[in-house]
C-alpha cells in the first residue's frame, strides 16, 4: 500500500472518555506500518485525496474461535434430527477428504467470507494436522502452514490456535479420522508446535481441544508451552453434558476444575463454549479472568444450550465470540444472539448494551487472539475497520448516532460494505478485491469434498 492512506468516514464508532460514541465526518489515516497514525472527528467534507467511506466505522471483528473446513457442512447437516454427536460423525467425513492443497483453498474462500462480513481477525482451532491414518506429512506443519497462506490470501489476520488431541475420550485411544489429530502425546505436539513460523499477518497459540481429547497428566505441557511463549491458550470447555458427566467418573471432578488444576486457566485463555457449568465452576473462570469465547449459531444449531454468558462477565470473565462450525459467518448475529438467547431463558431484556457486545466483538475478542493493539479506532492500534451502510432495508431510518445499536440490533453481513487490514482495502463496495469471486470460490472448494 502506499506510504500513508487517508479514508474518510461518514460516521464512526470513536472512543470516548464517556463510553464510546459515533462521531460525523471522521478522518482516519493510516501509516505505512499499517497502524492508525490520526483520527479526526468532525472534520468536514471528505477532503481530495481521501478515500470515501459512506455508512458506519467500526473495529475490524474478531472471529475468536473458528473450524474452517466445518463450513463445508453447511445446510447438509440441517437434514433430518440428531445430535452433536451424530453431527461429529458427519464432520470427520469432511475431515478425512481434506489435503492440505484443498484447505488452502477452502479455508481461503472461508476467509474471504469472513472479510466480507467484516472479520479483521480469526482465531483458527487447528487439530487437523495429519494425513490420514495419522502418518505426518513431509512438512509436519503442512495443514496448518496452508490456513495461514489461507488469511494471507483472503487478505486478513490470523492466530493459528495449534490444538493438541490426543485422545477419543479420557483416556481412549483416538481411532478412524481421529488419528489425524493426534501427535501420540503432549511432548511430540510441542515439539510439532515449535516448528510453526508466524508473519506479520499470522500469530501462532495454543489449544487444549477438551479435556477429553488431552489426558490430564499431560495438560500442564500444552499449559507450560503457551505460558513459555506468552501465547494465548485456547480450550473447548463443556460444551455437552456429556462431557461434564465422563469427567467426573474419570476424575471425580468437573472440566473446569481440572482445567484449574494444571494450571491452564488464566487470563491468556480462553475457555469456548462454557455452556453447563456449576456455580464453582463460575467463579473458578471468573477468579483466574478466563476469557469465555461465546459462540451463540453454532450452540443453538447443535442444540448445546444456553451458557451463563451474563454470570460469567459478572464474575470477571472477558466474553468473545465467535462462528465456530460457521453455520453462519455473520459476526453481527452472534452479538445479537448473546443478549437475544438470554432474553429467552430469562423473560427479561436488556442484559447487555450494544457497546458491550460491540467490544466483545472487537477488543475484548482481538485481545484473545493475541492482537491487543487491535479492535479499536484510535492512533497507535492497527489499521482494522469495516463500514456498514447504513441505508439499507435493515440499517434505514435510525438516526446515525444509534449506530452502535443499528449494528448489533438491526445489521447483518449483507451489510458491510468496506474492510480495511492493516491500511489495506480489502473489501470495497461489497467485493472482496482479493478473491472477487468468494461465492463461486466456496462452491468449488466445498465441492471438491464430496
Amino acid at each position: 500500500m502506499p506510504a500513508v492512506v487517508t479514508y474518510w468516514a461518514e460516521h464512526a464508532w470513536l472512543p470516548h472518555p464517556g463510553g464510546p460514541a459515533v462521531r460525523p465526518e471522521v478522518l482516519i489515516t493510516a501509516g505505512p506500518d499499517g497502524r492508525i497514525t490520526a483520527v479526526v472527528p468532525d472534520s468536514g467534507p471528505c477532503p481530495a485525496g481521501a478515500v470515501r467511506l459512506a455508512g458506519l466505522a467500526l473495529p475490524g471483528q474478531a472471529n475468536a474461535h473458528s473450524h474452517a473446513f466445518h463450513r463445508a457442512l453447511r445446510s447438509t447437516v440441517q437434514v433430518g434430527s440428531g445430535t452433536f454427536w451424530t453431527w461429529r460423525d458427519t464432520m470427520y467425513q469432511v475431515a478425512a477428504a481434506l489435503d492440505p492443497d484443498r484447505y488452502l483453498a477452502l479455508a481461503t474462500a472461508v476467509y474471504a467470507e469472513m472479510a466480507l462480513a467484516g472479520i479483521t481477525a480469526v482465531g483458527e482451532f487447528h487439530y487437523l494436522h495429519h494425513a490420514p491414518g495419522g502418518a505426518r506429512y513431509a512438512d509436519p506443519n503442512a495443514m496448518g502452514a496452508a490456513l495461514v497462506e489461507a488469511a494471507a490470501r483472503a487478505g486478513i489476520r490470523i492466530t493459528l490456535l495449534d490444538t493438541c488431541y490426543l485422545s477419543s475420550g479420557f483416556g481412549a485411544a483416538p481411532a478412524g479420522p481421529q488419528l489425524r489429530f493426534s501427535d501420540g502425546d503432549a511432548d511430540a505436539w510441542a515439539e510439532r508446535a515449535a516448528a510453526l513460523a508466524g508473519a506479520e499477518h499470522a500469530r501462532i497459540g495454543a489449544a487444549v481441544h477438551s479435556v477429553r481429547a488431552v489426558p490430564a497428566g499431560q495438560l500442564d505441557t500444552v499449559a507450560q508451552w503457551a505460558a513459555d511463549r506468552g501465547a494465548p491458550l485456547h480450550v473447548h470447555l463443556s460444551e455437552q453434558p456429556a462431557e461434564n458427566d465422563a469427567c467426573l467418573a474419570a476424575h471425580g471432578v468437573t472440566p473446569t476444575r481440572l482445567l484449574a488444576d494444571h494450571g491452564v486457566l488464566g487470563p491468556r485463555t480462553s475457555a469456548v463454549h462454557a455452556t453447563h457449568l456449576t456455580d464453582r465452576d463460575v467463579r473458578l473462570l471468573g477468579g483466574s479472568t478466563t476469557t469465555v469465547c461465546m459462540c451463540p449459531t453454532t450452540e443453538r444449531d447443535l442444540a448445546d444450550g444456553i451458557g451463563p454468558a451474563r454470570q460469567l462477565a459478572a464474575a470477571g470473565c472477558p466474553i468473545t465470540l465467535g462462528s465456530d462450525s460457521h453455520a453462519v459467518i455473520d459476526p453481527f448475529e452472534e452479538a445479537r444472539a448473546l443478549e437475544l438467547d438470554e432474553r429467552l431463558r430469562t423473560r427479561t431484556r436488556g442484559h447487555w448494551t450494544a457497546a458491550e457486545l460491540l467490544r466483545a466483538g472487537t477488543a475484548d475478542g482481538h485481545a484473545s487472539l493475541g492482537w491487543p493493539e487491535a479492535g479499536r479506532l484510535e492512533a497507535g492500534a492497527l489499521a482494522d475497520f469495516c463500514v456498514l451502510a447504513l441505508d439499507t432495508v435493515r440499517t434505514a431510518g435510525a438516526p446515525p448516532g444509534l449506530g452502535a445499536e443499528t449494528a448489533v440490533f438491526a445489521a447483518g453481513a449483507a451489510d458491510v460494505r468496506h474492510l480495511v487490514v492493516g491500511g489495506r482495502h480489502v473489501v470495497a463496495d461489497g467485493v472482496h478485491r482479493l478473491v472477487p469471486e468468494t461465492g463461486r470460490a466456496l462452491a468449488a472448494a466445498v465441492g471438491a469434498l464430496r
